[in-house]
């Protein structure tokens, strides 16, 4: 036992040290996560205020350059592709050192929507700027949505390797009637309209509605057809399997007419543009935009997934 008379009021003052040094590293801890916290609002805020600035109206470099834009994966709403090539279009020939654009395609296709919506924006500015060339550069694969894209261009320039075309529509599904029947699974499903219920995995398929199904293929088929007779013109060979979603090498799809002739985005930048230097317009996600549209993509999947229509 202490024979210090002062040992407990010893103690206890070692005991108060400790607290306020305790709570002065809490405070510090507060401060630093507050901190943290206004580092990361910051962030954000920043970077939806630089993804509302527009690159475009003066030139971006000294001299004349070609703008590339990465066509990347596939063409759908969840990676928001559609929208990204219409806004990177827009930068690219509003920029005034844009001598000519270039697509940077390796994609297997996707949305037929989406993709109708990005060729007639290419369509739209070379309209408005004749003077500026749109060319695409196929590296591993143009198919499908990424050629009904690409068709809108100038001229299209592949790899001897490179797979090119299947311009056809499809759509996808399963029927689980057989399993749900061993399985002793009834399905009630009720309707208000004799179609709604068109494409229904877990009932059994009705001729009436597979008509339906067709058609649509079909239509969205002649739109894609129509596109690329109209991108490519006298180009395109009469091949009877053209239009029947084949798909060429790119050796194969020169002397078809469905690509003009071999080439890099540098080599085409340089020989055929006449502009060297390269400034890429591809857009791309900040974090506050990749969090709302996968809230986005969530809530509309399931809707989606009744008529899933696919340029693959």
């Amino acid at each position: 036992m202490n024979n210090d008379p002062n040992w407990e009021r010893q103690l206890l003052e070692r005991l108060a040290s400790a607290a306020l040094i305790e709570q002065r590293r809490s405070r510090q801890w507060k401060i630093f996560f507050r901190l943290a916290w206004l580092a990361v609002i910051g962030f954000i805020a920043v970077s939806l205020f630089m993804r509302g600035e527009d690159k475009t109206g003066a030139s971006l470099t000294g001299g004349g350059h070609s703008a590339v834009i990465e066509l990347d994966g596939a063409i759908s709403s969840e990676n928001d592709s559609g929208k990204k090539m219409v806004e990177a279009l827009e930068s690219a020939f509003r920029d005034k050192g844009t001598k000519g654009v270039i697509i940077d395609a390796n994609s297997p296709g996707g949305s037929p929507v989406l993709s109708g919506m990005v060729y007639d924006e290419i369509r739209r500015q070379k309209q408005r700027h004749a003077d500026i060339p749109v060319y695409v550069v196929v590296s591993e694969v143009c198919a499908s949505g990424c050629y009904y894209i690409a068709s809108a261009a100038d001229k299209i320039f592949v790899d001897k390797a490179s797979i090119v075309g299947s311009i056809g529509v499809l759509s996808d599904g399963f029927g689980f009637t057989g399993a749900m029947e061993k399985l002793g699974i009834e399905r009630r499903l009720k309707t208000a309209g004799e179609n709604k219920a068109m494409g229904d995995p877990f009932s059994p398929q009705n001729p009436k509605h597979e008509a339906i199904r067709q058609q649509l293929l079909d239509d969205i088929h002649q739109q894609f057809i129509a596109a690329v007779r109209a991108g490519r013109g006298k180009r395109l060979k009469d091949d009877p399997q053209m239009f029947s979603g084949m798909v060429w090498l790119g050796e194969k799809a020169i002397p078809l007419g469905l690509a003009d002739g071999y080439g890099t985005v540098a080599s085409v930048a340089r020989d055929v543009v006449k502009a060297d230097k390269t400034v890429d317009f591809t857009r791309q996600d900040d974090f506050s935009s990749r969090v709302a549209r996968r809230i986005g993509v969530e809530f509309a999947g399931g809707v989606k997934s009744l008529f899933n229509t696919e340029l693959f």
